[in-house]
Parts: structure tokens; C-alpha cells; sequence
């Protein structure tokens, strides 16, 4: 299994302003929380997690009782203010009537930012649930970068490979947001925790192999994320933003020879074999670069 540590990449975390404690003494806390649904507790093959399978109605719940517990674990440590990022496939799978008065849901796509949108520098922290390793990672279910199914290999930012976790902390950290905690498989816990930091992690499953897992009921799984929050928030202040050098240089491995040829037609790409490279402003031109490739051929009117 990849694993990256971030000395080695030309990535970092930093810190940047006052602490949160400080600024907590200044505004509410308020947490972004972004939810994919591979890394809920209990999804194991595409069957759950695919909205055209029978089972996709029940694990979009499960779904949304491990975003409501994360809420939940939130405020039990301070935090008042949530906007939720539904960052699944469609984007439409978490049920908005489970959601605590008070909640801001972001759904549906295409958005510039993808799984991060809406974030800016008002937020005190992030946190992801359901999240899964990057594609080619082993011991990882449903291992998969962005979009699996167009055959994305990998992401990489100047140079170094990323899973979906590090391409959003970067994002985040644009915005000076640290992530605080994550949800998942025990693999994507810590390939995101080796690249942004000491974050909380909720491990609600032990991953066999892409389509296999010990799982654990789903109170257990929702229990641990609540308290896993909950710890999070009460120690915001020692986490710090993951920031990227800028310029920021994205290299995409594409699944099929074809795509990477009609990309590098574009004004700015550049193709080595199935690779195309793109040099970015800061991550927030790269996030919608990014987004541009992998919404262009695929966007679905649902």
C-alpha cells in the first residue's frame, strides 16, 4: 500500500493566524463536515453505495445517521454552526429531513469545489466521514480516486499522490481550515492521518480487500464517530491547515489513452503517456480544473 508521509512530498501543514481557541473567543465554531458514502460503516461492494441498487436506499440512511452523529459529537464539544457537503456520487443521498434544525446541507452537482464547496476561511475545522483510500491502494474497500468509473489511476499535486482526503485538506487549506477528524476504513484513516496530521480518526471497519470488510453494527459505528467529533472539536487548536506550495502542479493518470489525448488539446495541458499535467494558481484554480475533467464527459441530468 502507498502510504505518504507529508516531509517527504513538498506538502505541509501550517499554521497560519491566531489559534482557534483564540478565534473562538470571537466567533461560534463552526464545522464543515464533508460526506462521501464508500467509507460508511457497513458499505462494503457498489451494491450499497451504487443509487441504481436496491440497497442504496438503506445505506444512504446509515449514511446520514453517521453525518447526524458527527453534528451530534460537534456540539456535545461547542461547535454550533454546520454546513454538510453531500459528496457521493449525485450528490443527493443524505436524507435532509434526518438532519438537526440548524444544518446547512450542501447536495447535488456539478459545483466548482466538488466535495468542498462552500468551504472559506469561516470555518473553525473540517471533518470527512465515509471517506475511502485513493485508487490503487490495497487493504482499502472500494478504493477509488474522484471517479472510479472514468478510470482516474491518480492524482497527484506537485508530485505526489493524493487520496480524495489530502486533495480536500489541500482545498481546506487554502482557506486556512484544518481538517480534524475522519471517518472510513482503517486504510484511508491513516493514509489521510500520515498526510495532514494527527487528526481523530473513526475506524468503523477493518478493510479485507476492495470488496470486504469486517463490519460492526451501525449504532457502534455512529457511537464512535459522535465521540471521535467530540474530541476534534475540543482540541481544534492544535490542529493546522495542510497547505500546498503555489504554484500548484496537478498531474491526472488517466484510464485510457484517449482521454489523456483529447486533454492535452487543451491550452495550459501538458501529456507524458496516459498523464496530463496542468499548473495551477493556488488549489482553488486547480479544484476547478480538476473539476472541469471530470464532469465534462460525465455529467448526468438526473
Amino acid at each position: 500500500m502507498r502510504m505518504v508521509v507529508a516531509s517527504w512530498l513538498g506538502l505541509a501543514a501550517i499554521a497560519a493566524g491566531p489559534t482557534l481557541t483564540q478565534a473562538a473567543d470571537a466567533r461560534p465554531i463552526k464545522l464543515y463536515i464533508s460526506a462521501d458514502m464508500e467509507g460508511v460503516g457497513g458499505v462494503v461492494t457498489p451494491y450499497q453505495a451504487d443509487r441504481k441498487q436496491d440497497e442504496w436506499g438503506r445505506f444512504r440512511r446509515f449514511m446520514t445517521q453517521e453525518v447526524v452523529a458527527a453534528i451530534e459529537g460537534a456540539r456535545e464539544a461547542g461547535a454550533s454552526e454546520f454546513l454538510v457537503s453531500d459528496s457521493h456520487g449525485s450528490m443527493e443521498n443524505i436524507l435532509i429531513e434526518e438532519l438537526p434544525e440548524g444544518t446547512r446541507l450542501v447536495r447535488a452537482r456539478p459545483r466548482p469545489l466538488g466535495m468542498m464547496e462552500g468551504i472559506d476561511a469561516s470555518f473553525s475545522g473540517v471533518v470527512f466521514i465515509g471517506y475511502h483510500a485513493a485508487a490503487n491502494t490495497e487493504s482499502a474497500v472500494l478504493a477509488h480516486t474522484v471517479r472510479g468509473a472514468i478510470g482516474i489511476r491518480d492524482l497527484r499535486v506537485n508530485g505526489v499522490s493524493v487520496p480524495e482526503g489530502g486533495w480536500n485538506a489541500a482545498i481546506a487549506g487554502h482557506f486556512g481550515v484544518p481538517v480534524a477528524a475522519i471517518s472510513g476504513d482503517q486504510t484511508v484513516c491513516r493514509q489521510v492521518a500520515d498526510m495532514v496530521g494527527p487528526i481523530e480518526t473513526a475506524v468503523v471497519k477493518q478493510a479485507q480487500g476492495i470488496y470486504a470488510a469486517t463490519v460492526m453494527p451501525p449504532s457502534e459505528s455512529q457511537r464512535l464517530i459522535r465521540q471521535k467529533v467530540k474530541a476534534a472539536v475540543a482540541r481544534l487548536s492544535g490542529f493546522k491547515p495542510f497547505a500546498v506550495g503555489t504554484p500548484v502542479t496537478i498531474e491526472i493518470e488517466m484510464g485510457t489513452t484517449a482521454d489523456a489525448e483529447i486533454w492535452s488539446w487543451m491550452p495550459g495541458f501538458r501529456r507524458a503517456a496516459n498523464t496530463i499535467r496542468y499548473t495551477a494558481k493556488d488549489m482553488i484554480e486547480a479544484a476547478r480544473i480538476f473539476g472541469v475533467i471530470v464532469n465534462a464527459n460525465r455529467y448526468e441530468a438526473y
